[in-house]
């Protein structure tokens, strides 16, 4: 491929012109642009910039655009309020770009650049699919060498792999779009359109396996809701994409002036996904709630997104005393009536018009989160009025869907032949915890978010004591994670192991699994059984007394099952997998490839 060049170019439309004079691809040829209000501020050092941002200094705008006509976009721009005051414009051309290497470029710088934090990105999401296109791969290597040269120039503070590994870039809504995420999205957006045009309520089911994109689709869709809704007529000259005709028309008409929140049971991701919403203009005025906020609050929202919702809860011993009378303090609030069948869903459907419900019904991992029969109530309900949507390609696990169906068998009474996914995906089994906990740390040096998790097959004694271990096994003494939010990025994380409270709905590179004892294997049966002595998660095995529910071990056992199954669903390049039990350990030995086998 030919060398690429950056223009530099004062954001002043004579400026603009002169440069087009003495380069007719400015005006003729596919480019990419950015387009930022550079101050003292880029040219300080990374150290400083990071301090800043930390204290939540105000941080300049950017906007990456692509277009065929670099003067006539530029002139658009400078008509635009919004950007007239921004001082500089980088255009890269290349002699081998193409519309196709252009959109996928831009795609890419934005998602950077709103995962480096250096700049507010201004940019709409309006639809950017991946799309596999001619020699996608020489492009994308292509697209680091412009990476480098604008890291150099200060557009961008960190790596590709520490922005990639950020928070603000995996729970950011400038996503490329997988084609069953874009036709859930246009399908809701639809479906929202019909609904409040004709001034009526409905609930959208998204369902799908772990990784394959729940959430990226419940935070695009929110940038997509308010950016529609912030959008004039001066703006639609930048409408070329996906989802244009929701900018417009009667669309535009239905999906202006939205309350829009989203409901987070976990509380580790509901404070990452705060700060990351913090980060982007469009976004700031969205609440990201817990279902008691809902419930107790005096909002009345037009559309309330509910993430994990097989996480809500049902009426049981909640972790508190004042949880317990909140509870029946928001079921008399709402419904007249402290009524026991009443659950979070309940809050959420009497607290907003329009739902939409995340769901994977293999993620209940309590008897306090909504119970089988009320999900399955869920999809049949939405099935029937043709508002259930599936995902299914999977995201996050290289090995695709084929792993994901590979670890449901291995947690199964019915496990599946030995497999190995060879350089597709590093499925490992160890015999060694030691060991394994020193593999998990190659690989974070390697490339970062890289960490042992376990099912809470142990006590947790080190809450009140750090000094002491709580898990101790092959003479490896570990502690449960410090940190209750933001544990993977934490200080120490490394040499602790995460529950599955802590990590569940996150990213990892590579999970190291701990299978404790908890799950066993009966020989003689050659079942999996649940084992209640080796089971410390109290609420993970409370019996509902207000229900009058006694739990029985098969009951819990499908929760146990469901704890492993997402932690083994964590890893995106790999998992390793130690068993505690003797007879699971055997089984397992000889269905995973071992450390020595690849």
């Amino acid at each position: 491929m030919t060398d690429f060049d950056i223009e530099h170019i004062t954001f002043d439309i004579d400026d603009v012109q002169t440069h087009a004079t003495l380069n007719d691809k400015l005006t003729n040829w596919p480019v990419v642009y950015l387009i930022d209000g550079a101050n003292a501020e880029t040219n300080q050092t990374s150290q400083v910039r990071r301090r800043q941002r930390a204290h939540g200094i105000h941080r300049p705008r950017i906007y990456v655009g692509e277009t065929g006509n670099a003067l006539a976009r530029m002139r658009q721009h400078h008509e635009n309020e919004v950007k007239r005051d921004l001082e500089q414009v980088r255009v890269i051309i290349d002699e081998t770009f193409n519309k196709s290497a252009c959109l996928d470029l831009e795609s890419q710088l934005i998602g950077w650049c709103q995962g480096d934090g250096t700049f507010q990105v201004l940019n709409r999401n309006a639809g950017l699919v991946d799309a596999d296109y001619f020699d996608r791969e020489t492009y994308r290597k292509r697209f680091h060498e412009i990476f480098e040269r604008l890291r150099a120039e200060g557009v961008f503070t960190h790596s590709i792999p520490e922005i990639e590994n950020s928070e603000l870039f995996k729970l950011s809504p400038f996503k490329s779009l997988t084609t069953d995420q874009s036709v859930a999205i246009e399908q809701i957006l639809e479906t929202l359109s019909a609904d409040r045009a004709a001034q009526r309520g409905s609930t959208i089911v998204v369902q799908g396996d772990p990784g394959t994109g729940k959430t990226i689709v419940a935070i695009y869709l929110i940038k997509l809701l308010r950016d529609i809704g912030n959008t004039s007529d001066d703006d639609l000259f930048e409408m070329n994409s996906l989802f244009s005709d929701f900018f417009a028309g009667e669309h535009r008409e239905a999906l202006q002036h939205m309350d829009i929140g989203i409901v987070v049971p976990q509380q580790s991701l509901r404070t990452s996904m705060r700060r990351v919403f913090k980060s982007i203009p469009n976004m700031r005025e969205v609440k990201v709630l817990t279902p008691f906020d809902v419930g107790s609050g005096d909002d009345y929202y037009d559309l309330l997104l509910v993430d994990e919702a097989h996480r809500l809860g049902q009426r049981a011993n909640q972790s508190s005393g004042t949880q317990n009378k909140k509870f029946i303090d928001i079921n008399t609030k709402l419904f007249g009536e402290d009524d026991l069948h009443y659950t979070q869903l309940d809050w959420i459907r009497a607290r907003s018009t329009n739902q939409i419900l995340l769901i994977d019904a293999d993620q209940t991992v309590r008897p306090s989160d909504l119970p089988t029969p009320t999900l399955r109530s869920v999809l049949d309900a939405a099935c029937r009025g043709d508002r259930l949507l599936r995902l299914t390609s999977q995201l996050r696990v290289k090995g695709g869907s084929d792993y994901i169906e590979y670890v449901g068998r291995l947690l199964s009474d019915e496990p599946p032949a030995p497999k190995s996914f060879g350089d597709a995906y590093d499925l490992r089994f160890f015999d060694d915890l030691g060991e394994m906990h020193e593999e998990i740390r190659k690989r974070d040096a390697e490339v970062g978010l890289s960490r042992l998790v376990a099912g809470f097959a142990w006590p947790w004694n080190s809450k009140n004591d750090k000094s002491v271990p709580d898990i101790v096994e092959d003479g490896v003494a570990l502690q449960w994670n410090w940190a209750q939010t933001d544990w993977i990025a934490s200080p120490h994380a490394i040499d602790q192991v995460g529950s599955i409270h802590t990590v569940q709905g996150y990213e990892l590179n590579y999970a190291g699994v701990i299978i404790g004892r908890d799950l066993q294997l009966d020989r003689s049966t050659g079942r999996l059984m649940f084992s209640r002595d080796d089971y410390y998660d109290k609420k993970g095995k409370e019996n509902n007394a207000q229900l009058g529910i006694t739990y029985s071990d098969e009951e819990l056992l499908k929760f146990v099952r469901n704890i492993y199954r997402v932690l083994m669903t964590r890893g995106m390049l790999g998992t390793y997998v130690y068993v505690c039990d003797a007879e699971l350990k055997e089984r397992l030995k000889s269905l995973v490839p071992s450390r020595q086998e690849r």
